[in-house]
């Protein structure tokens, strides 16, 4: 199912944008629903990009917005601030482990590259692993560290430098091996890495609780256990990028929290709802000490704004008072809904955990993908139509990475009302798309 290019409807520019069909033009938003320009009404079972946590309109967020703008607006990032150090106090209180100081950033890009920076001159070491099939940005540096072929493709040569990859923990990368036997050879795999990169040259392994855009593919049991003490026995950094996984997704407030303790930890989207950007690294005290010490030569206009950190101090208020509980009451009927998708022939598999979660097509003839997102012109891609058949229906749901799935995650205010309504339309799409 192919759709034709439609009429450019603005002048501004949609960021991952397809030629074949054009966004809607959001303008209003409650709870978990937006509403189009022309008076279409969506729910957005995707957060709008993995983001808006607290929902659309939250009022206690945005009068907190408001009285920090009627006392000051900005404070340059390298003074202090009361609104800024409070919520990196508050920060402090809910992050796992020892992670007690945070460097505020703008997005969640900038936050992993503050990261790496930060990780590099802790140790002395150039190098970083990310996995393969994992998105940690786009930007120039971020870009290198994703392991994402079509952002890595946009940015190259200048985008890989001092980085290395390595294989998910992905049963397709391991001879089909699941649980703890995953876990295992995916390990195994990872120190073979680091001992052939040298690990006097390895600053940090970098990873994603959960896999975001890439999949929502959760951790095997003992995984990251593992992953733990191979940082511990080489001396590397173990970096969580919480950027998509942080601030309720996964039932928590950050994901690695079930999992092992990280010696710095990534955020942003939902740090403010996304009300405001704000975006940071948190990092454990002898960092901390390190960086103090040393001082900070790089820094971000915007990194720490008053307004976005009012709206982070009301965002954390607003997830403590009720939402997190909400999504740990409701992962379980999410699961069971969105598992009810393998029914579909075309569907080979769902995965996630919490309000994440993605579900895999492949042509049940072959059990290959319909198309090769990186080589086939994107209109052809089943799955896109996917997307827009859901769009049509009125629930808006994501692309995954590669773009052989579909990603669902919405608000975490999200009722079971709403989780049914969205897997309904995804259902529907689906039947709708291949029969």
């Amino acid at each position: 199912m192919s759709r034709q290019p439609t009429k450019q409807a603005s002048a501004s520019l949609a960021h991952w944008s397809h030629p074949e069909r054009e966004p809607p033009t959001i303008v209003e938003g409650e709870g978990c629903h937006v509403v189009s320009e022309t008076g279409e009404r969506y729910l957005d079972f995707l957060s709008q990009l993995y983001c808006v946590n607290a929902g659309h309109g939250n009022e206690r967020i945005s009068s907190a917005m408001s009285e920090q703008l009627e006392r000051i607006a900005y404070v340059s990032s390298a003074k202090h601030n009361d609104t800024r150090d409070e919520l990196a106090d508050r920060l402090a209180a809910v992050a796992p482990g020892a992670l007690s100081a945070t460097f505020f950033s703008v997005s969640g890009s900038e936050a992993n590259e503050a990261a790496v920076q930060i990780a590099r001159g802790h140790t002395g070491a150039p190098k970083v692993l990310t996995r393969y099939q994992s998105y940690h940005g786009g930007t120039q540096g971020a870009g290198g560290l994703t392991g994402d072929p079509s952002t890595r493709g946009a940015l190259e040569p200048y985008g890989s430098t001092a980085t290395a990859k390595f294989l998910p923990p992905l049963p397709e990368a391991f001879d089909g091996a699941e649980g703890e036997a995953l876990a295992r050879r995916a390990t195994d795999h990872l120190e073979y890495v680091i001992r052939n990169e040298g690990p006097e040259t390895v600053a940090a392994v970098l990873l994603e609780p959960v896999g975001g855009t890439s999949g929502a593919y959760p951790a095997p049991p003992g995984y990251f256990e593992r992953v733990r003490e191979l940082c511990e026995e080489y001396g590397l950094l173990l970096i969580a990028d919480e950027v998509i996984t942080g601030f309720g997704r996964c039932g928590e407030w950050f994901g690695i929290q079930t999992e092992v303790e990280p010696d710095l930890l990534t955020f942003a989207k939902g740090v403010t709802s996304a009300y405001a950007p704000l975006a940071g690294v948190l990092v454990r005290n002898d960092i901390a000490a390190d960086v103090r010490e040393s001082g900070f030569d790089l820094g971000q206009t915007f990194g720490g704004h008053p307004v976005s950190c009012a709206a982070g101090l009301a965002a954390l208020d607003v997830y403590a008072d009720g939402l997190l509980e909400n999504v740990r009451e409701l992962e379980k009927r999410f699961e069971r809904e969105m598992r009810s998708l393998a029914e579909h022939d075309a569907v080979t598999d769902v995965r996630g955990r919490g309000f994440l979660w993605g579900v895999e097509f492949a042509d049940p003839k072959t059990d290959e993908p319909f198309v090769d997102p990186w080589v086939e012109p994107e209109a052809d891609n089943p799955v896109r139509a996917v997307i827009a058949e859901a769009s049509d229906r009125g629930t808006l749901i994501g692309a995954g990475r590669p773009a052989t799935q579909v990603i669902c995650a919405p608000p975490l205010c999200a009722d079971a009302t709403a989780i049914e309504e969205g897997v309904d339309a995804l259902s529907a799409s689906i039947d709708a798309v291949f029969g």
